[in-house]
């Protein structure tokens, strides 16, 4: 068998193999933002703090220490970077910072993703 019959056979094996992970494949430019929300939510802490804010619905800052068991300056970091990619957004209230999910964003990646 030459290297490009090899090559023919591995790529109709794989076409039968399986069913495509998404309906098309990821651009560049939605493969660099995917990653960067991937990054995001590569943190435990992270994921935690989403899935309190998602569940919620709305959660100030201030209630989050306890059930993270982390400081205030430790829960401003981490939502900042959620913030920054787009999965929560905050809203200033007094003295406090009030947080919630950005559902367009949570779509966006089930799409991305194939869901």
């Amino acid at each position: 068998m030459t290297p490009r019959t090899a090559t023919n056979a591995s790529v109709a094996q794989a076409d039968a193999c399986c069913p495509a992970i998404t309906d098309a494949a990821l651009t560049q430019h939605e493969a660099f933002e995917l990653a960067h929300v991937f990054a995001a939510l590569g943190d435990p802490v992270r994921l935690r703090l989403l899935s309190i804010v998602a569940t919620e619905g709305e959660v100030c800052s201030c209630n989050l220490e306890v059930p993270l068991a982390k400081s205030q300056p430790t829960i401003s970091h981490h939502t900042r970077v959620l913030a920054e990619a787009g999965l929560i957004e905050g809203e200033k209230r007094g003295r406090w910072m009030w947080w919630r999910a950005v559902p367009a964003q949570m779509e966006r990646l089930r799409s991305l993703l194939g869901g």
